[in-house]
C-alpha cells in the first residue's frame, strides 16, 4: 500500500518542486497577473516551535475566473519548506468556488519527512516526557460541497493518512506503543455555512462547518468537529475575529489523529501536538487594525483544553495563549496579508509563525 500510494502520487511531487522554484523573485514584488489568475512568488522563511528557523519558497495563486459579483475569488498555496530540525515539507492547499458558488470544493495535499516530539495523550503530560521520533507523512485531504441555498453547503469529505518509518531518535526503542506505522481512510458528511467576504483575509461575516467521519484504520473511529467563527469590521478598519473549535473523537484513533492544541492554526504558541486527547475545546479572539501604509497589527488570545470525555474536563488544565502580530498586505486589491505573529502559552510555550492569509 505504501508503495502503491507513493508510486501515484510521485510525479505529482516532484512537478511541484519544478514549479515552486521557477518563479522565485525577491522579497516585495509585486503580484504576477495572468488574465483571471494571479500569481505571487516569494520566499518563505520563519520559524516556529516545532520546526525552528524554516526556509523554502511559496507561490500563492488567486483565482477570479468569473469576474462577477456572485463569486468569491478562489485561491491555491503550494510551498516547500527546509527546516533546521531537516524536516521537509511539501504542501498544496486550495478553496474553490464554481460560478455562482454553486460548487465548492477545499482540501490539502501535504507530504514531509519529519522529525518531531510527542509527549503522550493527556492534558498534563510534562515536559520530561518529551521523546523524539522520525517519521515520513502523506496526507490527502478533500472536501467537495453543493450549494442548497446561498452561502449554505452540504457536501463529502474524503480523507487517506499515511505515517510509515516511525522509528526512535537517539534511543534504541519506541517509548510509547502508539507510536506505530499506520494508514487512515475516512470517510465524512459535512454542512458548511460560509458567508464571509474573502476566505483568506475575512472581515466580515460567518463561518459554520460541521462535519461528521468515520474513520477505518486498525482501530475504527468516528470524528466528529464543529468550527464556528465570526468577523466584524468598525469604520472599514478595525476587525475582530473569533473561532470556537469542538473537536471530538470515539474508541481509539492513531496517534496523529488524536484532538491537539498547537501550531500556527490551533492555538498559536504551543507546539503542534503539544496536548492532545480524544477531545478538544478552543475559543479563540483577535483584534486586528491597520497602522501605516500596507502594515498593520493584530493582538489575539484564547482558552483551551484536551481532555478524554465530558466528564473530565477541568478549569485547572486550561491551556492560554496571548500573542501580538504584524501583518504586510502583499495584494492590495485582494487585502491579502503576510503575517508575523509571537505567541505565547502556559510553562514558557512560545512560538513565531510566518504565513498568507490569517490564521482563521
Amino acid at each position: 500500500m505504501i508503495l502503491n500510494t507513493l508510486t501515484i502520487f510521485t510525479p505529482f511531487l516532484n512537478n511541484l518542486l519544478l514549479f515552486l522554484f521557477v518563479p522565485i523573485f525577491l522579497w516585495g514584488q509585486d503580484t504576477v497577473k495572468m488574465k483571471k489568475v494571479k500569481i505571487l512568488p516569494v520566499p518563505a522563511f520563519g520559524h516556529s516551535p516545532e520546526t525552528r528557523t524554516y526556509i523554502g519558497a511559496v507561490s500563492l495563486f488567486t483565482f477570479d475566473f468569473y469576474q462577477d459579483s456572485t463569486t468569491r475569488h478562489s485561491n491555491a498555496k503550494i510551498e516547500f519548506n527546509y527546516t533546521w530540525n531537516r524536516q521537509i515539507i511539501i504542501e498544496c492547499g486550495w478553496n474553490f468556488f464554481s460560478k455562482d458558488e454553486n460548487w465548492f470544493t477545499k482540501g490539502q495535499i501535504h507530504s514531509s519527512k519529519f522529525p518531531d516530539y510527542y509527549y503522550g495523550i493527556g492534558s498534563n503530560t510534562p515536559d520530561s516526557n518529551k521523546f523524539a521520533y522520525q517519521s515520513n507523512r502523506f496526507i490527502f485531504d478533500i472536501s467537495t460541497f453543493k450549494k442548497i441555498k446561498p452561502y449554505l453547503f452540504t457536501g463529502v469529505t474524503l480523507k487517506y493518512i499515511q505515517y510509515w518509518n516511525v522509528s526512535p531518535i537517539n534511543a534504541t526503542s519506541l517509548n510509547y506503543l502508539e507510536l506505530t506505522n499506520n494508514v487512515t481512510l475516512g470517510l465524512g458528511y459535512s454542512l458548511l455555512k460560509d458567508n464571509r467576504n474573502s476566505i483568506l483575509s475575512p472581515t466580515s461575516g460567518t463561518y459554520i462547518y460541521v462535519n461528521s467521519t468515520y474513520n477505518f484504520s486498525k482501530s475504527n473511529y468516528w470524528k466528529f468537529l464543529l468550527d464556528l467563527r465570526y468577523y466584524k469590521t468598525w469604520n472599514e478598519k478595525f476587525t475582530i475575529a473569533g473561532r470556537f473549535v469542538n473537536d471530538i473523537s470515539t474508541n481509539t484513533p492513531p496517534f496523529y489523529d488524536y484532538a491537539f492544541l498547537g501550531g500556527d492554526k490551533f492555538v498559536r504558541g504551543y507546539y503542534y501536538g503539544r496536548y492532545r486527547d480524544k477531545n478538544l475545546s478552543c475559543l479563540q479572539l483577535e483584534f486586528r487594525l491597520p497602522i501605516v501604509w500596507r502594515i498593520g497589527m493584530a493582538t489575539f488570545g484564547g482558552i483551551s483544553n484536551v481532555y478524554p470525555d465530558a466528564s473530565n474536563i477541568k478549569m485547572t488544565n486550561t491551556k492560554y495563549n496571548t500573542g501580538l502580530g504584524i501583518r504586510f498586505m502583499v495584494d492590495k486589491k485582494d487585502k491579502t496579508n503576510l503575517r508575523l505573529d509571537y505567541a505565547i502559552g502556559n510553562n514558557k510555550n512560545n512560538g513565531f509563525y510566518v504565513s498568507f492569509g490569517e490564521s482563521f
